[in-house]
């Protein structure tokens, strides 16, 4: 098992001032992922910083996430789950954001489960068989 991490759990760390590092590894023993949406998410996060020492220190934090965590890319098998996914939610009228089905898809490829941040992002639960776990922030 693993866990892929939610652009919702990481956001909520760095808002939080908390090292990401450190605060995955006390909550999370279990292999991490980051799929390629999260880390765009988190490169337009860069983008629209503010500031450039913002710009920098995002853009520090997130190559060593990259460096660290198995990055995911979007391709043809988790690009296929994406399409089971949406024509499933869809029929039954309960999609959810697009870039959050892509991170859906790249953990049910993986056999992972998924980390959302501390206001769990219920709509991923709406996703049959995955598994959802929710960063608890001291």
């Amino acid at each position: 098992m693993g866990l892929v991490v939610d652009t919702s759990a990481l956001v909520a760390l760095e808002r939080g001032g908390r090292d990401w590092e450190h605060a995955l590894a006390a909550v999370i023993d279990e292999p991490i992922a980051l799929p390629a949406i999260v880390y765009a998410e988190l490169a337009v996060g860069i983008r629209l910083a503010g500031s450039s020492v913002r710009a920098a220190a995002r853009r520090e934090w997130l190559t060593a996430l990259a460096a660290t965590a198995t990055l995911v890319e979007f391709g043809l098998e988790v690009a296929e789950r994406w399409a089971d996914l949406f024509a499933d939610l869809s029929s039954r009228g309960q999609l959810i954001p697009a870039n959050d089905l892509a991170v859906a898809a790249t953990a049910l490829e993986l056999d992972f489960g998924v980390l959302v941040g501390p206001n769990d992002e219920a709509h991923f639960r709406r996703v049959p068989g995955l598994r959802v776990e929710t960063l608890a922030l001291p």
